[in-house]
């Protein structure tokens, strides 16, 4: 690189970088960056219209896996991998249809984020409005088994004035009940517990109002315990501080920390809550023990180099996957606190992405601040598949999306659905 100058690829040959603060030479560094990202996806994107059934590499069909399975070339696990992989590259996307009770509701606004409950059977959205704040919304996927994609949108719009920054399913009175919701008003913050109830077309004089809802400082995650040993209680991850409420007694426990906490996980067979920090810090909090002044209440500690965004415990709890602002992810064994594995692609300087794994098909699934969605296999760290965004790539335009085998309740389609500006998109995985 030199200074002042920018290469063109296509001419050979160096140019001036004028200043961009001015309309008569606009051209800046971020605009020729882009310039290249928009022509790379385009690039992607075609190719993916042209190839209908693409395949990573050569070989790799599945007449030729099922040959050499029973040839007893391939073990089970290999077979199954390679499976898993093939199944990746063939997905293809569908545009579904958002159908709603008020039909001036239906793909009006942008979504933020997408959450799908335990049985994948709906999905809570958070959507950006128009003149500031979010709309909360609840699709009913059970239109997804069907030959034509349709789903069902319900909105209520009386939620709208908080910006929300993490979203979780909370089970209080059944599986999937309500929703904790961490927003931002002004200052300070607000942390709600509402009923999924509050989205259904019942009648709308039947509808119970929030449960809980309190000020707090600026909020950056939450997460449900679904552990009988911390029953009803869910923590909230602030500045400089964890803070676990009881549901019902309305009890509350503070527990200090050195930096702000970006994600958090409950364990289910232990009362453990997992926390990631912006210092790079992941711990661990016993949640039935009393914060006392001069006492250690840190059981598990191992570091990043960079801001934790995201952290996911493996069914078997030995194990904990956490990506960073450095857009590294690692795969974490808690018994010997070291790394056993890395996932490299994966791009973030800044934003706060989730990731999201799916073991029953051994698949990672992570969006990208460059809007790439991308699927790694779990047993091997090989990146499968890389998929472009069907929209432009901008800050306000990172997909959200949700992997399941079962989308839209257990006898539901296996699938990748992505959320984008304001459109939903399948990928078929079958």
């Amino acid at each position: 690189e030199l200074p002042g100058f920018y290469y063109d690829s296509e001419k050979n040959r160096y140019f001036r970088l004028l200043p961009g603060h001015n309309n008569y030479n606009p051209l800046t560094k971020e605009s020729i960056q882009y310039k290249a990202m928009e022509c790379k996806r385009l690039r992607l994107l075609e190719e993916e219209e042209k190839q209908k059934k693409k395949t990573t590499r050569a070989g790799l069909n599945s007449s030729m896996l099922l040959q050499k399975r029973q040839l007893g070339l391939l073990s089970s696990t290999s077979y199954c991998r390679l499976v898993h992989e093939l199944k990746v590259n063939c997905m293809q996307r569908r545009k579904i249809e958002i159908h709603s009770p008020d039909s001036s509701v239906a793909g009006t606004n942008n979504f933020k984020i997408i959450v799908a409950d335990v049985a994948c059977e709906r999905i809570f959205t958070v959507n950006d409005v128009e003149h500031g704040g979010c709309k909360y919304g609840i699709v009913n996927l059970s239109g997804l088994g069907k030959e034509s994609l349709t789903v069902e949108m319900y909105d209520n719009l009386y939620f709208t004035n908080r910006k929300v920054n993490s979203v979780c399913w909370a089970s209080l009175t059944h599986p999937d009940s309500h929703l904790c919701l961490m927003g931002i008003a002004e200052t300070p913050g607000c942390a709600s517990l509402l009923p999924a109830s509050l989205f259904s077309s019942a009648n709308p004089g039947d509808r119970p109002g929030m449960l809980c809802s309190f000020k707090i400082s600026t909020a950056w995650s939450c997460a449900w315990c679904l552990n009988p040993q911390a029953d009803n209680c869910f923590s909230t991850g602030l500045t400089r501080r964890v803070l676990v409420t009881n549901v019902v007694t309305g009890h509350r426990q503070t527990f200090g920390t050195s930096s702000d906490v970006l994600a958090q996980q409950f364990a289910t067979q232990t009362p453990m809550l997992y926390n990631g920090c912006r210092s790079g810090e992941i711990f661990s909090i016993d949640v039935r023990q009393r914060n006392r002044k001069g006492q250690s209440w840190k059981a598990i500690r191992i570091f990043h180099d960079s801001a934790v965004t995201s952290i996911r415990l493996l069914e078997a709890e030995h194990y904990l996957m956490a990506a960073d602002m450095a857009g590294k992810i690692k795969l974490w064994d808690l018994r010997t606190a070291k790394c056993v594995k890395q996932y490299k692609g994966h791009h973030n300087e800044y934003a706060i992405l989730p990731l999201h794994v799916n073991e029953e098909e051994g698949l990672l699934t992570a969006v990208g601040q460059d809007c790439y969605t991308r699927i790694w296999s779990l047993q091997d760290a090989h990146l499968l598949r890389t998929i472009p965004s069907p929209h432009p790539s901008s800050k306000d335009a990172i997909p959200s999306v949700v992997f399941s085998s079962r989308l839209g309740g257990s006898r539901g389609v296996p699938g990748l659905l992505m959320a984008v500006k304001q459109d939903l998109y399948h990928f078929s995985y079958n």
